[in-house]
Formats: structure tokens, sequence, C-alpha cells
């Protein structure tokens, strides 16, 4: 029988300003964790490097929503080369997928030809975002995978982008850390509104976008 977190709660925690975690790839406890402080990235304020928007303009990658969200996933729970353990257990990773059925749990996918190079996922509720895991299989497609879901979060109007504990290596994009109380005003006025989660923008569309958000350096 695969086990699985209960879908609905699952839910409901997430607009507590929880999030679920296994305490190791092998094991099969999982803990909640709130933080004190939350790393947020700005939708609106994204920070996007110049290096980065001159790779998407050579339009050489293709990028798709929920085509395969069971392999985005697969791959965000393999071992890193800084760290062989991970917190996306079997139980975790079910959890998700069933999520993904119910159009709650979104992945974003890069492709270079017919090659998943990279991608994304996470979950979706009101106007927000809250972003689980991502992976790269060559140099900069987790960022551009990133800088592909911000571009639906605009287009949706989207008004959180969560990205939970505190990481370094988002703070190139314009993340920042907000205190529980901070956070919970901006879930709460993030859950009171819909959106949808859909890419109906075309390249020069994007390309548009992207160039409001590009920085000097």
């Amino acid at each position: 029988m695969i086990e699985i977190l209960d879908p609905q709660k699952l839910i409901n925690l997430y607009t507590k300003g929880f999030f679920p975690m296994a305490e190791s790839v092998t094991s099969n406890e999982i803990k909640f964790y709130k933080p004190i402080k939350r790393l947020v990235i700005p939708i609106y304020d994204f920070h996007l490097p110049k290096k980065l928007f001159r790779k998407f303009k050579k339009n050489i990658y293709t990028f798709t929503l929920n085509k395969n969200f069971n392999e985005v996933i697969y791959h965000c729970a393999s071992p890193r080369k800084k760290n062989k353990d991970t917190w996306i257990n079997e139980v975790i990773k079910n959890s998700y997928i069933k999520l993904n059925k119910l159009n709650i749990a979104h992945s974003i996918e890069c492709w270079r030809g017919k090659e998943l190079v990279g991608g994304l996922y996470g979950v979706h509720i009101g106007s927000c975002f809250f972003g689980e895991s991502m992976f790269s299989k060559i140099s900069n497609a987790s960022k551009l995978c990133l800088m592909y879901l911000v571009l639906i979060l605009i287009k949706n109007k989207f008004l959180l982008l969560d990205s939970q504990f505190y990481n370094s290596h988002l703070l190139q994009f314009g993340a920042y850390e907000i205190s529980d109380y901070e956070y919970q005003k901006k879930l709460k006025k993030g859950l009171a509104k819909k959106t949808k989660f859909i890419d109906d923008f075309n390249f020069q569309e994007s390309l548009l976008i992207l160039h409001s958000l590009t920085q000097t350096s």
C-alpha cells in the first residue's frame, strides 16, 4: 500500500503557514515546519540577472507545465554533490504526486531538445505559490525554471512566492526574510484571491515582461 499524507490536511496546513519535510530519505517520520523567519521572493521586484536573461533570449530551451511531474520530483529527491541525504522520501513524493493529480501541486520543466535538464515543483493555493524544490542537470537550468515561474506568477497576478527557509543562493533574485507575523499577513491576503496557474503568453511577450525585471549586472 502506498503511504501518503492526507491531501486535505496537507492543504489546510499550508494555509496556516506549515509545510512538511521528512527527517531523511530513509525515514518514515514527517515533520511540519513553521519557521520564525520566512524567505520570500518578490514577484514584481524579482531581480533577474542579465546573464540569465541573455540565456533565455537565445530561445534554445523550452518550458512546460506538469508534463512530467513525477520525473521532476524524482530528480529533486536525488542526492546532491554537497548533500547525499534529502528530505524528500517516498511519502513526500507520493503525497505531492497526489496533489499534482488534484491540480494543487505543479511542476515546471526545462527541456533542451527532448532532454529534461531542469525543473521545479511547488504548491498553488489562492494566489500563493509555495516553492518546494528544484534541480539542474546543466548549469542554470533550475534558475531558468524559477524565472519562468515568476513569469507565470506575474501574468496570473499572484501575490506570494514562498521559499520557506533562508537560502543564500536565492538572494541574487531579491529574496528576503520576513517575520512569521508579516508572513501570515501576506499569506492571508494571498489566500483570499483565486488565480490560475497557466502560461498563456508567447515568447515575445515573455521577453517584454522579463526585460522590466533585468538587473544591470
